[in-house]
C-alpha cells in the first residue's frame, strides 16, 4: 500500500505537560492514558474525542513529579488543551498538569520544553504544626507528611 502524499496527510501538534502528584503517588502510562481519554469523552463527547485524537507519546514519572509529550490534531489544540485541564486525578490519585508549551515535532517539543521537572527532591524533616514532621523537599515547595497524607507547604510554613 503506498504512503499518503504529504499534504495529504494529517497535520499533528505536540503538547508538552508537566504533572506534580504527592510524592507516594506511583501513576502509570496506561492510567494517564486512559484518564485523557476518558476527560475528551466527557468534555468533547464521542466524535470530538475522535476528531482531536489524542495520544500519549511520551511518559515519565517519579518522586511527585513527571512529564508527558501528547500529541493532538493540528486543528484541536485548543481542545486538547481544554481536556488536560480536566483532568484532576488519575487512579484515585490527585495530580497537577500543566501545558508547558505546545511544538510542531516531537524534537522541538522535548527540546524547548522537556528539561527536567523542577530539578531534584530530597527528602527532610522540617517542623510543622509545632512537631517535626518527615517532608519531600523541591525548590521552595514542600510536601509535609501528615497522619492522613501529604499536605502542601511553602518555604515559610515549615520553619
Amino acid at each position: 500500500m503506498k504512503h499518503l502524499p504529504k499534504h495529504l496527510r494529517p497535520r499533528w501538534r505536540y503538547l508538552a505537560v508537566g504533572i506534580e502528584t504527592w510524592p507516594d503517588a506511583a501513576l502509570g502510562r496506561r492510567a494517564f492514558q486512559r484518564a485523557l481519554w476518558y476527560a475528551a469523552g466527557n468534555l468533547l463527547g464521542d466524535a470530538g474525542s475522535a476528531d482531536a485524537d489524542l495520544t500519549l507519546l511520551s511518559f515519565s514519572h517519579g518522586d511527585g513529579e513527571g512529564e508527558a509529550i501528547v500529541r493532538a490534531r493540528h486543528g484541536h489544540v485548543d481542545d486538547a488543551r481544554a481536556v488536560i485541564g480536566c483532568v484532576s486525578e488519575v487512579d484515585d490519585d490527585p495530580v497537577g498538569i500543566r501545558v508547558r508549551g505546545i511544538s510542531g515535532t516531537v524534537r522541538a517539543c522535548e527540546e524547548r520544553y522537556m528539561g527536567r521537572a523542577g530539578g531534584t527532591s530530597t527528602q527532610r524533616d522540617v517542623a510543622f504544626e509545632g512537631a517535626e514532621r518527615s517532608a519531600v523537599v523541591r525548590g521552595d515547595a514542600r510536601d509535609v507528611r501528615t497522619g492522613s497524607g501529604y499536605v502542601g507547604a511553602a518555604a515559610f510554613d515549615t520553619e
